[in-house]
């Protein structure tokens, strides 16, 4: 699209004589008589550049030039002044009415392209500037209410099921700690977050009647709820910005032996965020109170993931858990006596 250049001159004469040397230049060219007109061309057009004569009636260009920089929507828009007047007042009082260039008549035709030429250019590159600013905003935005519609949807999810209220985002922390020892970062690791907080989203299509069941299920009632990580794949596999989010909703019920769900994956077939999420998923049911057992104690929970690495858990990820819950327990121990201390 090309730039849009609006002259402003009260005599004839001179607009014109501006529109002959601009004319094969690719310029779209629109003109003005006067200083209210100008302004209120300025208003629809919103011109690329203004080409202001400073020597006009009722309104001079100086008079014009401050109302367009105190006007919030015609402000940035770059002007040049043209003037007879070569004096070094009639100068300044130009640049401190906000013009970005001032020339002298008569004009030298290849001087008045060449300056246009480069704030015609340094203006579209601004705009461009701005256009992209105003796209990564938009795009912090739109991740912004992803995010937002992602904790939205777990809470949901723990609001459903009151005895696991607060287990996603407990999940999330955790498992996105040992996911940093692990090497995951940037997107990965987001991705990481997002399906450990839709891990079980799949339990929307498990009826209450079994999933909020306070008794140990039967046969026939563990079948309907291994089919929810089933249930997560065909949910989130549509919604292409959580596509990259499916590993955990859809494998955290594998297990390292091969006799998890549901697909009956073995070793490092699981996919490697499912086999990190898989151990925080375990330890922290364990260490919280059921309708069917009391919560576990720490020590007796870990000796569990130790039991269990190499048949349900990745050995590597469960050793590396059971390190960082060492040392997160220290941590804490040192908090709390510092605290004492002080």
């Amino acid at each position: 699209m090309p730039s849009t250049i609006l002259i402003v001159d009260d005599e004839a004469g001179g607009r014109y004589t501006l529109e002959s040397i601009l004319e094969e230049q690719g310029y779209r060219i629109e003109m003005a008589e006067n200083g209210m007109e100008a302004l209120e061309k300025a208003h629809q057009l919103l011109p690329d550049v203004i080409l202001l004569d400073v020597m006009m009636p009722d309104m001079d260009g100086f008079e014009v030039c401050q109302r367009i920089r105190k006007d919030t929507l015609l402000a940035e828009i770059p002007i040049i002044m043209l003037t007879a007047l070569d004096d070094r007042k009639s100068f300044l009082t130009g640049l401190e009415s906000g013009a970005d260039d001032y020339i002298t008549k008569p004009y030298d035709r290849h001087e008045l392209r060449a300056r246009l030429h480069g704030i015609t250019r340094l203006n579209r590159y601004k705009k461009l500037l701005d256009e992209r600013a105003n796209i990564e905003k938009i795009h912090e935005q739109l991740l912004a209410a992803y995010e937002a519609t992602i904790i939205g949807w777990s809470n949901a999810l723990d609001l459903r099921d009151k005895e696991t209220e607060g287990h996603s985002q407990r999940v999330a922390d955790l498992s996105g700690r040992l996911a940093e020892m692990m090497g995951i970062t940037g997107m990965d690791m987001v991705y990481m977050r997002r399906g450990s907080l839709l891990h079980d989203i799949g339990k929307l299509g498990v009826p209450d009647s079994i999933l909020l069941k306070p008794d140990k299920l039967t046969e026939e009632e563990w079948a309907v709820m291994h089919k929810h990580p089933q249930y997560a794949y065909d949910m989130i596999y549509p919604i292409e910005y959580l596509r990259p989010s499916l590993d955990i909703p859809y494998s955290h019920h594998e297990k390292w032996d091969g006799t998890g769900y549901p697909r009956g994956l073995k070793g490092q077939e699981i996919p490697l965020t499912a086999r990190i999420f898989a151990v925080v998923d375990v330890w922290d049911a364990l260490t919280s109170d059921r309708p069917y057992r009391p919560a576990w104690d720490e020590a007796k929970a870990l000796e569990y993931i130790r039991e269990e690495s190499g048949k349900h858990f990745d050995p590597q990820v469960a050793e590396l858990f059971i390190k960082m819950m060492d040392e997160l327990k220290t941590v804490s121990k040192n908090e709390t006596l510092w605290s004492k201390l002080n």
